[in-house]
């Protein structure tokens, strides 16, 4: 027994025998017929294309990731706005300040940790990638960052 390919054109009904008997010609460009195979193996015409499969799971913020970065996020913006919208007196401020802090921290820890899932900022190039990030992005997300603190520092001065 042969371990390689079955030959179809030995499996073929009797009609086709005197065919079989004459001389084989095959050009090195004439065409096969649909299931038969070349002299190297199967025709390429019948080969599937390979395709990529990722073996390793997709990187992912877990649960235990997340849940404290959630819980500290809240905490935080509770203790901002509560301040802001009831007005609490002297200290109201003070609480505001560390409610904003508590925020920042909780918004860097979620950005850390998804930088280390591999996840990046809209418009930024991708971690180990060799492209730069584009000048006017970089100044977008600058910009807007600059202007949520500064409106946060005047509402919080304003308390007083």
């Amino acid at each position: 027994m042969e371990a390689g390919p079955r030959d179809t054109e030995q499996d073929a009904p009797e009609q086709d025998a005197p065919e079989r008997d004459a001389p084989e010609q095959d050009a090195p460009g004439t065409q096969h017929g649909a299931g038969s195979l070349s002299p190297d193996g199967p025709d390429e015409l019948d080969v599937a294309p390979e395709v990529e499969v990722e073996l390793r799971p997709a990187r992912r913020l877990r649960i235990w990731q997340l849940a404290p970065i959630v819980m500290l996020a809240a905490v935080g913006s509770l203790m901002f706005a509560f301040p802001l919208a009831f007005e609490f007196g002297d200290g109201g401020a003070v609480v505001a300040m560390l409610g904003l802090l508590i925020s920042c921290c909780a918004a860097g820890w979620s950005m850390m940790a998804a930088r280390r899932v591999g996840h990046t900022w809209p418009g930024l190039p991708s971690r180990g990638s060799s492209q730069r990030p584009d000048w006017r992005v970089v100044a977008l997300y600058a910009g807007v960052c600059a202007a949520l603190v500064a409106l946060a520092v005047w509402r919080v001065a304003r308390l007083r």
